[in-house]
């Protein structure tokens, strides 16, 4: 059997098999046609709550496709896989034996599995399901050699939508994200101010590669916090020992202040700006996005900060239009100012209507 995944694709009729957060569904297919804009082909898809099936484009072949738009270029979506069409009206007895069926038909071989289940009220209520489903796939798949050592690090993923209903995807490595369902679940710390600090802890972990964490989060270093209070993303900073400016009208936590860490500004988040330069800049300010970018965009050229992260809080509706009209004024902006940059957006697990961007000023 090969291990050429892409020959294998481009032979069997496959879907593009996208998760995300439940309501947000229209806003990734409306992301996902500006991406492929370039390509004029017409997406046929399907939404569902907390994943879209992208059925065909133009009988292009959808593997070709996904890998051009990569997930790391994607701010709405979770996960991004190539599929098989769903599996429907499956009695418990015959779960196995189809799974097993439609992936010898299709010749998948892969060297790990995950059984997940959308990320809504529904889905949840078949994580019991999809538990006791896990080691009895793998060892029957283990037997029929599709399962095994060596397969190219892909992943097989049983996604469950229904009692009776399953979907097969496959993901790769460099193409995916390693979380069940994309979702990186943090643990809220006790001693921090909010539940806000996890949107934070997230982010570094959605955008900075562990082995740079030493440097890019280094004790010592100096951060500013726009609307701070009472202090949810002030107190990551903190926790990582750097010295931080809390910029905001509102009291902060007394236990954060006692750290002798924090100095807390009581001034307008949209006008103060440092002295000299600092290392970090983060904003999770409710103010409307295009006003939150300016002002971002005025820190980053004007050399104030070398790292920056920040929400961008989303209209009703029409979202993915409003993400785009700020990243599109941050890049021309910085470009004008030959400042050149890393930036990435994501809309992140402990975000809600909002999306989180990270910024790196390149030397």
């Amino acid at each position: 059997m090969s291990d050429t995944s892409s020959n294998m694709l481009t032979v069997c009729p496959s879907e593009w098999l996208l998760y995300c957060r439940p309501g947000l569904e229209a806003d990734l297919v409306a992301e996902l046609s500006d991406h492929l804009a370039d390509e004029a082909v017409e997406l046929e898809h399907e939404l569902y709550a907390g994943y879209v099936r992208v059925i065909s484009i133009d009988n292009k072949p959808l593997n070709e496709l996904q890998r051009h738009v990569p997930l790391e270029a994607l701010v709405f979506a979770r996960q991004s896989l190539i599929a098989l069409p769903p599996m429907k009206g499956l009695d418990k007895g015959e779960r196995m034996k189809a799974i097993v069926s439609q992936l010898k038909e299709v010749g998948w071989s892969v060297d790990s599995i995950l059984v997940e289940t959308p990320d809504t009220n529904e889905g949840k209520a078949l994580a019991g399901l999809a538990k006791s489903l896990m080691r009895p796939l793998e060892s029957h798949l283990g037997k029929k050699n599709i399962l095994r050592r060596r397969a190219g690090k892909r992943r097989l993923h049983v996604f469950l939508t229904d009692e009776k209903e399953i979907q097969l995807g496959l993901s790769f490595p460099g193409n995916r994200s390693e979380h069940p369902n994309g979702i990186l679940r943090l643990k809220f710390p006790p001693t921090a101010p909010s539940r806000s600090t996890l949107k934070l802890e997230e982010a570094w972990h959605q955008f900075i590669p562990h082995d740079r964490w030493e440097d890019i989060l280094a004790a010592g270093s100096t951060a500013a916090d726009l609307g701070a209070a009472p202090g949810g993303w002030t107190w990551q900073l903190v926790h990582r020992g750097m010295q931080v400016f809390a910029i905001d009208n509102g009291p902060m936590d007394k236990r954060l202040m006692s750290t002798g860490m924090v100095e807390h500004l009581k001034e307008d988040g949209l006008k103060w700006l440092p002295e000299t330069p600092i290392d970090w800049l983060v904003c999770d300010m409710v103010e409307r996005p295009i006003r939150v970018i300016e002002v971002m965009s005025e820190w980053l050229m004007g050399g104030h900060c070398r790292y920056a992260i920040f929400n961008l809080k989303l209209p009703m509706k029409k979202r993915w239009e409003a993400v785009r009209e700020c990243l599109e004024y941050l890049d021309e902006a910085l470009d004008q100012a030959h400042v050149k940059v890393y930036r990435r957006a994501r809309q992140l697990f402990h975000d809600r209507e909002e999306v989180t961007v990270f910024v790196e000023v390149l030397k």
